[in-house]
């Protein structure tokens, strides 16, 4: 299909509004992570008496090694680490001793390694607590309802959970041969061998949906409306990928990538960044009329109302790095799906909202793409400056069809970024913005908030002025990302001191609600 003239595919933002980035792990408590429960409320609170309308999360799916919410085991399933197990206690499914084990956790960070090992098998006591007690239904209908609705993904990644259990957390391409997909494992006898253990992974996404339900009903109440955000890519080791392989690009003996995905030298990384994900068998996908696609943001928007796609860029060509390259500067461009995709999803989700995430190496075919679409994109502030009036992130080079962040999870806190850079970029900031610097995560609040693009997203770290010691991720980095957590006074100063202020700011710019939200269904 070919960019023409034509009205764009989505057309959403058709209003100012301001939001907040926080990854519901970064939630406080002391359960050693962050949950779906009581500090949830709190935040809501704290966004309804700021007069901001979103709230936006990374991936909520279940995390692997290297804890990163866009490398998961399943591109469908909820982690089961932010279940709330207060809940669980008062049902009488655990004791107050044996929460000790989780309250004895840092409560400042998060020790993933440590959660491993002391949260998920609190979560299967549960399980087997419930199944004694006549399998009792959780709020949202019974189990085998929730199975039956959920069979399309569920049935494989429950199968998938409970074999990488029993073979010992290997990757599922070291499993032996009769196990390596899941059209193969659903004859093998292991199958009925691990049947208990496949209902109890089934039954940790059971509760996981009843809680993030009861959040996005709290959310609707208060008039917060989540942005959701699911990656381009899914990881290799992955019930995605063990289930379908026919729609990646795989070596049918091996089962290992012929190519893997990243993205070549930019501002994070001077060798690129290797994600080593499969890449998708783009024709296979466009012959189902992109279905599994199609399935994947249907369960993106039972999660969220709005969502943002990670790396847009590699819908209209992504870089396909050689396997076994020892960095990404191997790789290459290769044509990806581009309109025909967004016009099978604008047919099948026609009042989809989504965000397109567009940073990095732009080309005028991704501009071109993203124009077609109609998608709002994104600017961060920390990459406006250092340059000349030309670049594109400056505020008065933005559109309004797009989402502002001062920086995203990806980036240092503001005042970690502003300490770090050069003097001649820390000079461009204060003449362009007219400030001193020395409030400059609220300068860069006020810019964002002042700036025509239609959508201002802060993160807690900002708001709260924090320096490095905030930051959620290094991209590149492979161990210490991801842990950051808050502390429950933290907010509880914030909304004392700078609510109002925040909502001061919203009026001015034109970013309070003025009409009821929209809720995208199944």
């Amino acid at each position: 299909m070919a960019l023409s003239s034509a009205a764009p595919l989505f057309s959403w933002l058709d209003h100012r509004a301001a939001g907040l980035l926080l990854h519901p792990t970064s939630l406080p408590g002391a359960q050693g992570v962050g949950t779906l429960g009581e500090p949830v409320e709190a935040l809501l609170r704290f966004l309804q008496a700021a007069g901001l309308r979103y709230w936006q999360t990374c991936p909520l799916g279940p995390t692997g090694y290297g804890d990163s919410p866009y490398q998961c085991f399943s591109s469908f399933a909820g982690n089961p680490y932010l279940i709330d197990v207060l809940p669980l206690r008062a049902a009488g499914w655990l004791s107050e001793p044996e929460l000790a084990s989780l309250r004895e956790l840092p409560e400042n960070s998060v020790d993933f390694g440590a959660l491993y090992q002391r949260k998920l098998p609190l979560l299967f006591r549960v399980w087997e607590r419930w199944r004694q007690q006549g399998r009792p239904p959780l709020a949202g209908g019974s189990f085998e309802t929730f199975r039956r609705e959920h069979a399309a993904w569920l049935d494989a990644y429950a199968l998938f959970s409970a074999l990488k259990e029993d073979q010992g957390g290997k990757p599922w391409w070291e499993w032996p041969r009769e196990l390596r997909s899941f059209s193969a494992a659903q004859k093998n006898p292991a199958r009925s061998r691990l049947e208990r253990r496949t209902e109890a992974h089934a039954f940790l996404q059971y509760l996981f949906f009843a809680q993030w339900r009861r959040v996005r009903t709290q959310a609707a109440s208060a008039g917060i409306e989540i942005i959701g955000d699911i990656p381009i890519f899914t990881a290799l080791d992955s019930a995605d990928v063990w289930a379908q392989p026919e729609l990646f690009q795989l070596d049918p003996r091996t089962s290992r990538p012929t190519g893997v995905a990243g993205v070549p030298p930019d501002y994070f990384s001077a060798d690129g960044q290797l994600w080593g994900n499969p890449l998708y068998d783009w024709p296979t996908h466009a012959e189902s009329g992109y279905a599994w696609w199609l399935a994947r943001l249907r369960a993106a928007f039972a999660f969220a109302d709005v969502v943002r796609i990670d790396h847009f860029r590699g819908f209209e060509a992504y870089w396909s790095v050689p396997a076994g390259s020892a960095t990404a500067r191997t790789g290459r461009w290769i044509p990806g799906p581009a309109l025909p995709f967004f016009a099978a999803v604008q047919r099948a989700l026609p009042e989809a909202r989504l965000i397109a995430e567009d940073l990095g190496l732009l080309t005028p075919e991704t501009t071109a793409l993203r124009e077609a679409t109609g998608l709002p994109g994104m600017a961060v502030l920390q990459f406006a400056f250092g340059a000349d009036a030309s670049n594109p992130y400056l505020p008065h080079n933005l559109r309004a069809n797009c989402v502002i962040y001062p920086g995203t999870h990806d980036n240092d806190t503001t005042l970690g970024w502003y300490q770090s850079a050069d003097e001649s970029v820390r000079d461009h900031v204060r003449r362009y913005l007219r400030v001193s610097g020395r409030e400059i995560g609220w300068d860069f609040i006020r810019a964002a908030y002042a700036s025509v693009a239609g959508l201002a997203v802060i993160s807690l770290q900002d708001f709260l002025s924090l320096g490095p010691e905030g930051r959620f991720n290094t991209p590149g980095q492979a161990a210490g990302n991801w842990g950051w957590r808050y502390r429950t006074e933290q907010l509880e100063r914030l909304q004392s001191d700078s609510a109002g202020y925040l909502r001061e700011l919203a009026e001015l710019h034109g970013r309070l609600r003025m009409e009821p939200p929209k809720t995208l269904g199944k």
